[in-house]
């Protein structure tokens, strides 16, 4: 835990103590940094899109039916935090014949080499596209400061050196306290917890660039009422966790409010029931009312914004771990082997305690776009 009474923090100087937001993104996005190393995420932990094909199949599920509800052929995808093009390539090879998509990969790192030619490789989401934005496990890595309660009770930013001893500096002051008071509250000492500010504001951004269609957001998340007390920043490298430490050698992370992302969408101006949900009244923030299906209620604050988990959204896209029946063994051997293995995979992505208790953040763009922030 940081020692209040440490010395006086060197702000700007490389190896001396800044806010976390600083230093994380310093270590993941500077020269050298966690994720613009040549391995890339995969090369230390295993999303959904690595755990098997069948959830980029149920991404362009989603893709085609956001078509679908456009009324239209042609779709654009954009993949935000795109890592190597893992999803937007599986995208592309689910997509159904007919369907023409034009595919946008966003990510900071370089272009991989032999990816897709119909692949835009981009550093910001393209604007006024028609289609689907999805963001998986991108809000996580948006880097955030820390805030901690000390023994008096000032709420009080974090401060870090790039070898991970803490220190608690100047109190926590002006938008950032705000959002604390609406979204995350503090009150006893040395409870802590990320001010996710940065985050409302790049998922805001993200989706402003949707002129219609559905933007989606997939990470570990949290809502209001069952906030962690110490936070969730944590460090990972080489497939296990570790000690967040800002010096470049793991990836930095915590889980998201995607509650207080939602009603930024929503501040951008959306509205209206998803692609994964039967036509509702938009903006009715009655719970169940555009969501039901996926068991989700619309965000207080956030109209036509639905929380769901991942293993309700999946199933709702067709992604079962129910095994083959058994007569499928004599009748069709291979078939069944490969049936019992998309089941095992299915099983991996819903699993409760592991990547079925990610959370989908669905927000719905109106024809016609947004007005301007």
């Amino acid at each position: 835990m940081p020692d209040e009474n440490d010395e006086k923090p060197e702000v700007s100087a490389r190896g001396g103590r800044r806010g976390w937001r600083e230093a994380a993104e310093a270590a993941l996005y500077g020269p050298g940094g966690f994720y613009l190393r040549p391995e890339g995420p995969a090369g230390h932990f295993r999303t959904s899109v690595h755990a098997s094909p069948l959830f980029a199949r149920a991404v362009a599920r989603l893709l085609e039916r956001t078509a679908q509800e456009l009324g239209t052929d042609e779709v654009a995808f954009v993949d935000v935090g795109a890592g190597r093009g893992e999803l937007v390539t599986g995208v592309l090879a689910a997509v159904p014949a007919g369907l023409r998509v034009r595919a946008y990969a966003v990510e900071r790192a370089a272009r991989p080499e032999g990816l897709d030619a119909r692949v835009q490789w981009t550093r910001q989401p393209p604007r006024g596209v028609r289609g689907l934005l999805f963001a998986n496990e991108w809000l996580d890595n948006v880097p955030v400061d820390v805030a901690q309660v000390d023994d008096t009770g000032v709420v009080r930013r974090v401060e870090v050196r790039e070898d991970g001893a803490e220190r608690l500096g100047a109190p926590v002051t002006g938008a950032d306290a705000a959002w604390l008071g609406r979204w995350w509250p503090l009150r006893e000492p040395g409870e802590r917890a990320e001010i996710g500010r940065p985050r409302d504001e790049a998922w805001a951004a993200a989706v402003r660039t949707v002129s219609a269609g559905l933007a989606v957001a997939v990470d570990y998340a949290h809502r209001a009422g069952a906030r962690p007390p110490y936070g969730t920043l944590a460090g990972f490298r080489n497939g296990r966790e570790v000690a967040p430490v800002p010096d470049g050698t793991c990836d930095i992370t915590a889980h998201v409010a995607l509650d207080a992302c939602a009603a930024a969408g929503a501040a951008a101006g959306t509205g209206g029931p998803s692609a994964l949900s039967p036509a509702g009244r938009a903006g009715d923030p009655g719970p169940r009312a555009a969501y039901g299906p996926l068991g989700a209620g619309c965000v207080p604050g956030a109209p036509g914004a639905g929380l769901v988990p991942q293993h309700e959204a999946l199933r709702h896209l067709g992604v079962s771990g129910a095994r083959p029946p058994l007569a499928l063994a004599s009748a069709d051997p291979a078939a069944y082997v490969r049936a019992l293995a998309a089941a095992g995979e299915a099983a991996e992505l819903t699993a409760r305690g592991g990547l079925g208790d990610f959370t989908w953040l669905l927000q719905k763009v109106p024809a016609g776009g947004y007005c301007p922030a």
